[in-house]
């Protein structure tokens, strides 16, 4: 990378360390206890709107997985999201009713939250529907993981985000609360995913999946992101670019092997696709806060008339962390 290029990633990085500073007005303090949290705490951050049927399961998986300390951002919640939160002994809660969009879709208040409780911490950056799984995570904590990062200096690992869904409509089963969602979104996409390397910010963009094989068979570049690095041992001059998709400095999105090896990653299980997801979708499509005008809603809202099914004959159901190594999904490197 040439010094000019360097040099306006820098500037870039400044610019949205400035904002995350200037958008901390528009947090208001629902419960702040972080106070609790000590040195070597490995803390998630999580910007949430009406989620509250979903937060059980998600805190349980995340306290067994060895998460110490919780920081949501409450984007406005009138289903009890926020409330809820506040009376967790190891949440802390912020509520905003400001725009979603007009924050970067949320990161300028993660990256300020970032900022001014991550520094020196490994962090989890995830959403309520978004489960980590990382390489012999069913036997190993979070901690051994991030034990191994440290002696192998490596800040930042990958976890491709992939999509869950049942077998047959998806309003099929109810979810009930503090259910595992994967009870029902058994199912995944094996294949079918197309990456390509972002030459400015050095990371891979990965598409694929469900969502671009039924919701954008025409336009498959319109698909979503699927690239994420949700853990990396965070420090107060880092930032999130666009959602988690990729950091600044640049070195941190270096999370892949180019000379033929395999760099350890994980995968976010992502468990969008509930009974709850047709309101959801049809919410968020009238708010008009995401990204690209709210296209990605905009096809979901459009398909969901006719009910589509996910599923098809080369889905294949999750088991564990082992099939999707096998699956060439997730690697464990040379962590053994």
């Amino acid at each position: 990378m040439s010094f000019v290029s360097s040099y306006r990633l820098r500037v870039q990085r400044r610019r949205w360390l400035i904002r995350a500073v200037r958008k901390r007005r528009e947090l208001k303090s629902v419960a702040n206890r972080t106070r609790q949290i000590r040195r070597n705490d490995m803390l998630l951050f999580c910007t949430a709107r009406n989620e509250r049927v979903r937060l059980p399961y998600f805190l349980e998986y995340y306290r067994d997985l060895g998460v110490q300390h919780f920081l949501f951002v409450d984007n406005d919640s009138d289903d009890g999201t926020a409330a809820y939160l506040a009376d967790q002994p190891d949440c802390s809660v912020w509520h905003t009713a400001k725009g979603y969009k007009r924050a970067r879709f949320g990161m300028d208040w993660i990256n300020w939250l970032l900022m001014r409780y991550g520094h020196g911490h490994w962090t989890l950056t995830v959403d309520p529907d978004e489960f980590f799984v990382y390489p012999f995570c069913d036997t190993r904590p979070i901690q051994a993981l991030t034990d191994w990062l440290d002696a192998s200096s490596i800040k930042s690992f990958a976890a491709m985000l992939l999509d869950m869904y049942p077998k047959g409509r998806i309003d099929a089963e109810p979810y009930i609360e503090g259910q595992n969602p994967l009870e029902i979104a058994s199912w995944f996409d094996s294949g079918n995913y197309l990456i390509q390397k972002n030459a400015r910010f050095g990371n891979l963009w990965i598409q694929g999946g469900p969502r671009m094989r039924v919701f954008f068979p025409e336009d498959p570049a319109k698909a979503p992101a699927l690239n994420k690095i949700p853990l990396v041992k965070w420090d107060r001059r880092y930032a999130f670019v666009s959602s988690t998709h990729m950091l600044l400095p640049r070195g941190l999105n270096q999370v892949y092997d180019e000379w033929g090896g395999e760099k350890a990653s994980g995968l976010l299980l992502h468990t969008k696709f509930l009974d709850t997801f047709s309101a959801k979708a049809k919410e968020e499509l009238e708010r008009k806060q995401h990204y690209a005008a709210s296209v990605e809603y905009r096809a979901y809202a459009d398909l969901m008339r006719d009910d589509p099914e996910l599923w098809c004959k080369w889905s294949e159901k999750y088991i564990n962390w082992r099939q999707l190594e096998i699956l060439g999904l997730m690697s464990k490197g040379n962590w053994a």
